[in-house]
């Protein structure tokens, strides 16, 4: 479990973990990060309260360090990943090792099942959930199970992260759909198993959820930049929307400024183009209204405004997603990195 920053959730994450009826031994690794919080200082706590909990420094403090660290660490044949904004539901364990071993998978995993607790919480969970938010993932609208590219966190054999080279400690966004590429590029098969539902607290205000599916949008346009095969309308669609919707708002408000300054007729035209963003929100509003009606009033009325930042920050992440944003790194889950290697040789565990 990579923790940074989870002083909040992080008790109640590791108790959900430890709570498993698993029917033989297990341990949680926690890879903390630096935090601003007190999220280091509880996972100290708690490893000195639970014999099966053991904390190992992530100095660079992004995920994939954390989970290849934690996997060196980590002493079974079986490594699963779980999210410190993640509640691991009673059986999960047991139930996806059994998954494992009956369809000879390398990776098995399930429906990232968001439950929002305050009322903007709850209308990122029905979006988070939803076509109209996220498109045709299984992981996050459910389906049949069967094979798939990647899946939600992960039950992995572990030579099979092995063999794939570990997380790529470059790839800071969509570092499991990355592993589970190179899985597959070496045979291994992903395997969507819809029982397993492991719960998902969404982000808690518009500012931290459009920073997240910016820079979702920015990784993604990695993955179909390096893997152009992968390209389909649910990746396209947000960076068409958002470029078409920031070209209406230019135009009209050239319009308007146009209109203000008493210019030529033929430049007021130019207002037209703010008909594209109300038409855009019309359309959400409308979705919101059709496909929300079971939700709560006070949920329902937040939706439109949950898709469209949703939508606008992932297409604004996308389009303006570098060239030069991913760097491959060379640490490998077997092999320690230089900051491992230089607590080790200072007599640190």
């Amino acid at each position: 479990m990579p923790v940074r920053n989870e002083e909040r959730h992080l008790a109640e994450a590791v108790r959900h973990v430890l709570g498993q009826d698993y029917p033989g031994e297990f341990e949680l690794v926690l890879a903390v990060g630096p935090s601003a919080d007190r999220t280091e200082q509880i996972a100290r706590d708690l490893a000195a309260a639970q014999p099966r909990l053991t904390v190992v420094a992530n100095p660079a403090g992004k995920i994939p360090a954390a989970l290849n660290a934690a996997a060196r660490a980590a002493r079974h044949a079986v490594i699963a990943r779980m999210d410190g904004h993640a509640l691991m539901p009673p059986g999960y364990l047991a139930a996806a090792v059994g998954t494992l071993t009956e369809t000879g998978a390398a990776d098995v995993g399930g429906v990232m099942a968001a439950v929002g607790v305050t009322t903007f919480q709850q209308a990122v969970a029905w979006a988070m959930t939803s076509r109209a938010g996220v498109g045709s993932a299984a992981f996050h609208t459910g389906g049949g199970a069967g094979l798939v590219d990647s899946v939600y966190l992960g039950v992995y054999h572990r030579e099979a992260i092995e063999q794939a080279g570990g997380w790529d400690e470059g790839m800071l966004r969509a570092e499991d759909w990355d592993l589970n590429y190179r899985i597959r590029a070496r045979g291994g098969q992903i395997w969507f198993a819809p029982d397993l539902r492991v719960t998902y607290r969404p982000r808690p205000s518009i500012r931290t959820l459009a920073a997240q599916y910016f820079h979702y949008g920015r990784w993604r346009r990695v993955i179909v930049r390096e893997h152009p095969e992968t390209a389909s309308f649910r990746y396209l669609a947000p960076p068409v929307a958002a470029a078409l919707v920031t070209v209406g708002l230019i135009t009209g408000l050239a319009g308007l400024a146009a209109l203000a300054a008493s210019a030529p007729p033929a430049a007021r035209w130019l207002t037209a183009g703010l008909a594209i963003p109300v038409i855009y929100l019309a359309g959400v509003s409308m979705v919101a209204a059709a496909l929300a009606r079971g939700v709560p009033a006070k949920v329902r009325v937040r939706i439109p405004l949950v898709l469209a930042a949703m939508h606008m920050a992932w297409g604004a992440g996308f389009l303006t997603s570098p060239r030069g944003l991913h760097r491959k790194s060379d640490t490998r889950v077997g092999q320690p990195d230089a900051a491992t290697e230089s607590a080790a040789s200072a007599g640190a565990e």
